[in-house]
């Protein structure tokens, strides 16, 4: 029997690299086909999503300026010297369709997908081209910078390779797209590269303007769109009756025609002075037509922006995909803001599902659990700016079976999306704290404490103790903060166990063998009492164990109390437990210990109130250089 042909890989992005564009002073991207972009708010992730635009968007070149002041890292276009400073963004493209590959083989590139770089660098023998893991790639870069001369901002997307040798004489001699040729916009087509700005979809999107998705649908369809537009003029110039036939406004034409010809020679025609739709062009068009919906159950049409977000939302997908079966085979690489606004979590992973789909490379940002846990954590990137330096982490290979990122979905995309994790032995301990962090708010009296979730942190579930150490790694990778929480170990951890456990920020292992037996000796017996009466109306109590009959000493209360505790190991009754604490004394000492140290690790920066006092959320937060605003934190910090 033959094998089967391997299918043709989409057209994707492999790499981009940022030069003093935004925020970015420099950074690079790696990307593995579907990439999700994750990160707090500033980290870069629009960044990201604009710069490929501005070296793949067909139509962004018809934006002018295409870039401005704003656009360059700290606003700085020129330099000490008054020469001019460069934006330059650098993308690879891989698996290029093979007329695109033919066409433009001259201008591609060998690429070793293992090592994931060029491999004809300076030093490179022949034979490193040969390898069985070796394609052609295209480099492509986007230089933009002021023009003194023109007194104006310029921007082009050129092949980087080859570069032709230019004599000093050369105008253009010494600049870094010196040598370039340009990369046209019929190519950019040819790409399918489309960006959805999800909060930014509003009028544009829906509109006929240049780049917006109905422009792309008739673009795409090229079914005698320039004689559309002539016929549209034609019918808006005669319309009869005319707007002016109103009679309201026949009174202000006859003036205006009355008064101006006292001043200025107007025809004698009748129609002199007239009111019309619009400008009569084409691009005055693009920007006043609109689509016109009527919602279910409702007799009466309004346009699209007068509709719900979420349902405006919605048509806009509906367009993509559209758009998607107009290119058919031809793939898309599809970028899209945070699909979650305005979106029921079903809609955010219907919508996830079909991109992945159908898209040849999405390219996704998004705060949303439901989103992310559609994705492979291989393909998560975490976004992080310092100082102006981009970074882009990805989970190392081999620190997770694919296995457990699978089991741990929902769990994984929750503490993506935090500040810090918590990652606790079991499921007993992970709800344990999370109960514990709630009362601990709830009983203090001076209000000094941050619960878990008010500073961004999450609690992870490991599900065992042997498996608290491969989650450090795992989660730090991500630049998460990480605290472990386990109990003593029966044996002594391996050599590699140590290892992993020294990544956490903070490893804290209990003085005892067991969640029961910290709560037998740090927990008061009156709690112990309150929850044994309280757990027995429990439809899962260990009835085999027996009940409280009154009159039973402290000792007693206890031991029945981790007896239940053992047996329901995993059901949630030693957090039941620590809900029955009327104290911040009644609490144990070790659990409260901890969230302290977490709170104080992961303290927000003080807010300070109307009189000048700090606010309650102490901490020591820093501010990068990059920081529009010390207040602008992450969403997952406050909610």
């Amino acid at each position: 029997m033959l094998d089967e042909p391997e299918p043709v890989q989409p057209l994707t992005v492999r790499r981009l690299e940022i030069e003093n564009f935004r925020g970015v002073r420099k950074g690079v991207v790696e990307f593995e086909g579907h990439t999700l972009l994750v990160g707090g708010n500033n980290a870069g992730k629009s960044t990201i999503c604009d710069a490929l635009e501005l070296v793949l968007g067909p139509e962004r070149s018809y934006r002018r300026p295409i870039v401005n002041e704003h656009d360059f890292h700290a606003g700085r276009y020129l330099d000490e010297d008054g020469n001019p400073v460069y934006i330059r963004i650098d993308v690879v493209l891989l698996n290029l369709p093979e007329e695109m590959e033919n066409k433009l083989f001259s201008k591609t590139r060998p690429w070793s997908k293992v090592k994931g770089e060029f491999v004809d660098e300076n030093g490179a023998e022949p034979e490193d081209a040969d390898g069985e893991d070796v394609v052609r790639a295209l480099p492509l870069t986007f230089i933009g910078y002021y023009d003194r001369k023109e007194d104006d901002f310029v921007g082009t997307t050129y092949f980087a390779h080859p570069v032709k040798e230019l004599g000093e004489e050369d105008e253009h001699y010494g600049k870094p797209f010196a040598g370039l040729l340009g990369f046209p916009r019929e190519w950019k087509i040819q790409c399918g590269f489309i960006y959805l700005r999800t909060l930014r979809t509003g009028r544009r999107a829906l509109s006929l303007e240049r780049g917006s998705l109905l422009d792309t649908i008739l673009r795409l369809g090229d079914t005698g769109k320039e004689s559309m537009w002539e016929s549209t003029l034609r019918q808006l110039r005669d319309l009869d009756p005319p707007i002016g036939d109103i009679p309201q406004l026949e009174e202000i034409q006859t003036q205006i025609k009355n008064r101006m010809a006292r001043f200025v020679g107007l025809s004698a025609d009748k129609d002199a002075t007239g009111f019309y739709a619009s400008d009569l062009t084409r691009e005055n068009l693009r920007e006043v037509v609109r689509l016109f919906l009527k919602s279910q159950d409702s007799n009466h049409t309004v346009p699209f922006n007068r509709l719900g977000t979420g349902a405006v939302n919605a048509l806009v997908f509906a367009l993509l995909t559209h758009i998607a079966d107009l290119r058919g085979n031809r793939a898309i690489i599809f970028a899209m803001e945070e699909p979650e606004i305005a979106l029921p979590p079903h809609a955010q992973r219907r919508i996830t599902k079909y991109l992945l789909k159908n898209m040849g490379q999405a390219i996704i940002t998004s705060h949303s659990p439901y989103v992310i846990e559609e994705f492979d954590m291989t393909n998560v990137r975490a976004i992080s700016r310092r100082e102006g330096v981009l970074s882009s982490d990805c989970i190392p290979a081999g620190v997770i079976r694919h296995s457990s990122l699978r089991t741990n979905r929902r769990q994984l995309a929750e503490a993506i999306l935090a500040r810090g994790v918590i990652v606790a032995e079991g499921d007993t301990e992970a709800k344990m704290l999370a109960a514990a962090s709630y009362m601990y708010e709830a009983l203090d009296k001076s209000n000094t404490y941050v619960p878990l979730d008010l500073i961004g942190v999450s609690v992870f579930d490991a599900g065992s103790q042997s498996q608290v150490p491969k989650w450090g790694p795992f989660f730090g990778a991500l630049k998460k903060t990480t605290f472990a929480f386990h109990d003593m170990p029966e044996n002594a951890w391996t050599e590699d166990q140590s290892e992993k456990l020294d990544t956490y920020h903070y490893n804290f292992e209990s003085a005892y063998k067991g969640t029961e037996d910290l709560l037998a000796a740090e927990v008061p017996p009156a709690v112990h009492r309150r929850f044994l009466d309280q757990a027995k109306e429990h439809p899962d109590y260990p009835t085999d164990k027996g009940y409280l009959k009154g009159g039973e000493s402290d000792d007693d209360v206890i031991a029945l109390s981790k007896e239940v505790l053992k047996a329901k190991k995993g059901s949630g009754f030693a957090a039941m437990l620590i809900e029955q604490c009327e104290t911040l004394d009644e609490m144990p000492e070790t659990v409260k210990s901890f969230l302290e140290t977490v709170a104080a690790d992961m303290a927000l920066p003080k807010l300070a109130d109307t009189d000048g006092d700090a606010g309650d959320d102490a901490g020591d937060g820093e501010d990068g250089p990059d920081d529009p605003d010390p207040l602008d934190i992450d969403i997952a910090d406050i909610l």
